[in-house]
């Protein structure tokens, strides 16, 4: 008989413990809506300078360089391929990449011109 007092009795402390927490409502904790938008205010701002606006600034220099491109630059491919400019229209360019084999490419794609001036890097 004990063991089935001691059972209910944790099942009613149990059942008791929620109901004791939920008693005393606590006041709204941060202080309400203005509070918490001057909380967010600086994740927002660390948000844009780390992320958005160094995208932004890539974008730019990416447009730009592909606007700049003219026959005889070399150019590499998102693809990997390096070839030397043929033709150039207003999305697509002609690139040469060996003798005899010729290939059109969206200047989107292109990543990186390197001028005939520009040295290469050796593979040391």
């Amino acid at each position: 008989m004990s063991a089935r007092f001691l059972t209910l009795a944790l099942i009613s402390t149990a059942m008791a413990l929620p109901a004791a927490a939920q008693a005393a409502p606590a006041a709204a904790p941060g202080g309400g809506l203005m509070m918490q938008l001057v909380m967010f205010l600086p994740l927002i701002l660390i948000f844009y300078f780390l992320l958005i606006r160094p995208q932004q600034q890539r974008a730019k220099k990416h447009t730009a360089m592909i606007s700049a491109i003219k026959r005889g630059d070399t150019v590499v491919t998102s693809g990997g391929l390096i070839g030397k400019v043929n033709k150039v229209s207003d999305t697509e360019i002609s690139v040469d990449l060996a003798e005899n084999v010729r290939v059109r490419v969206i200047k989107s794609m292109v990543i990186e011109v390197r001028n005939k001036a520009e040295p290469v890097p050796a593979n040391d």
